[in-house]
């Protein structure tokens, strides 16, 4: 096995073993989302939430659910199916980054762009 080799299984390990803590955060937070009603983490932008987290929620929530059960099906498929790599990193990759682009969008719509003049608060004066 030539250097490159090595990269590349050290990579496909790493992408693998990532689908776990990956699924578990997601199928996490959809569970606070949808059972226990914690809107803390819905359409954060810098730290902060929406003007009305409740009614991004339910966008949010899904996302996360449909990722974690993806990457659960994806880690699953690997396991007991004997997914080939080509099939199952592409799963991975589409997840994560379709994921990451849903979270910027419902974060983007959740906090729309305000153009003008910035209302200055008591903490910047």
């Amino acid at each position: 096995m030539n250097y490159s080799s090595y990269v590349s299984l050290a990579l496909t390990w790493v992408l693998f073993l990532a689908l776990f803590p990956l699924t578990f955060f997601w199928l996490r937070r959809a569970w606070r989302i949808f059972i226990k009603n914690d809107y803390s983490e819905v359409a954060l932008k810098r730290g902060e939430q929406p003007a009305n987290p409740k009614k991004w929620a339910p966008f949010t929530g899904t996302v996360n659910l449909v990722a974690g059960l993806f990457t659960l099906w994806t880690a699953f498929g690997v396991i007991a199916l004997g997914y080939p790599y080509d099939k199952w990193s592409a799963m991975a990759g589409i997840t994560i980054w379709g994921k990451i682009f849903a979270d910027f969008i419902l974060r983007q719509q959740a906090h729309p762009m305000v153009f003008g003049k910035k209302k200055k608060t008591a903490a910047a004066e």
